[in-house]
């Protein structure tokens, strides 16, 4: 018996991943592995039912919790579905939550013929600046469009459609056999049950060519890493009976916030380390501090510890909706300095014999603080 691939392996996610990131990945391996654009590639189905069967474990809750606690062997009896005699566009209709209706704009599911275009996605890169104040971003992408030459039937300009002999007009080919029969779309006709005897020499006969395109693509301020903005039309055409093209899928640009070198985000706060001398720390002090904006001032109390945090108000990113902004929080790191000149060893002599050395580290309570820390 051949061993079972991991789930998280098959949707190249993290074990800790959450359930948009499992969703959004299944989403995007789908749609790679669809037996419409792969025909006859048996590698590729194979591939595409896998997903599906780890995406249903994983986009469950209880399941996903008996398959990380037991594996493979905590699914044994469990309620669920045999993907390997389904058709592509039946898996596809379980999932209508990722896809959208209508193949949620992932294209391919036949509503009277008429097929939607699949959905296509790419990736912009913003910096943390960007999500401040929000961007337009010029967005390349390459998508598989209907052949100028041909308006996309397939056929040399000036011939006519003949009954497609590998289906017989049906439009669909099955293969296998008893109960693992695959039914997908025929590779000849793409479901049109018609196909031309002299093919378009620009295309091949598959009625689509690959074209760049450049879009604008408004980013707006607030945005999170990994959010996603949908630019409805901008996939690629779908099909109807005959040839030519149906509805267009979307195009979703998923936003990628590049790390600073001086904040990390969280949510719309930013968190700052800030560097302090042990005389600010002591005696307190007003320090430049940097934000997105430029410096502003921050209060440093007199007594301070490291670790301590300041809040600057207003100073962090904004929410997407409300456009509120969140705070800047500057985090005081203690810094001691590694050479002293004749002045400063002098007088850090004379602070240390003020110093009172006789009292002891306060341990009362000290263990139950920590194991309430770490929950034990």
């Amino acid at each position: 018996m051949a061993t079972q691939r991991d789930y998280y392996e098959i949707l190249s996610v993290e074990r800790t991943a959450s359930g948009d990131e499992i969703k959004r990945s299944y989403r995007k391996l789908a749609m790679k592995f669809h037996p419409d654009r792969n025909p006859g590639d048996q590698d590729a189905e194979a591939r595409f039912k896998e997903c599906a069967e780890a995406y249903e474990v994983l986009s469950d809750n209880e399941k996903r919790a008996k398959y990380d606690r037991f594996g493979h062997d905590g699914l044994r009896g469990a309620a669920g579905h045999d993907f390997s005699h389904m058709n592509a566009q039946d898996i596809f209709s379980m999932f209508d939550d990722i896809f959208g209706g209508a193949f949620g704009g992932s294209g391919g599911r036949s509503r009277g013929g008429v097929q939607r275009g699949y959905d296509l996605e790419t990736q912009a890169v913003v910096t943390l600046n960007d999500v401040l104040t929000g961007c337009t971003q010029d967005i390349e992408f390459t998508r598989q469009d209907l052949c100028e030459n041909c308006k996309g039937t397939g056929g040399a300009p000036g011939t006519s459609p003949v009954t497609c002999v590998t289906c017989g007009g049906v439009g669909q080919v099955r293969r296998g056999g008893g109960f693992f029969q695959m039914v997908t779309t025929c590779p000849s006709c793409g479901g049109a049950g018609k196909s031309f005897a002299q093919r378009c020499e620009s295309c091949g006969g598959k009625g689509r060519a690959g074209l760049k395109r450049t879009l604008s693509v408004k980013i707006p301020a607030g945005i999170q890493d990994g959010q996603a903005i949908r630019v409805a039309g901008e996939g690629e055409p779908g099909s109807v009976p005959g040839g030519g093209a149906g509805p267009r899928g979307d195009l979703h640009v998923v936003v990628r916030v590049q790390p600073h070198e001086l904040f990390e985000r969280q949510d719309d706060h930013l968190v700052l380390k800030m560097p302090v001398t042990f005389a600010q720390a002591a005696l307190g002090a007003t320090v430049a501090v940097p934000t997105l904006d430029g410096d502003t001032t921050l209060e440093i109390k007199p007594g301070s510890q490291h670790g301590d945090l300041v809040r600057v108000k207003s100073e962090g990113l904004p929410d997407l909706r409300t456009g509120k902004r969140g705070d800047l929080v500057a985090v005081l790191m203690l810094e001691v300095p590694k050479k002293l000149t004749g002045k400063q060893r002098e007088l850090l002599s004379e602070f240390a014999a003020t110093e009172n050395h006789k009292h002891m580290p306060e341990n009362k309570g000290f263990w139950d603080k920590i194991k309430t820390y770490l929950g034990t």
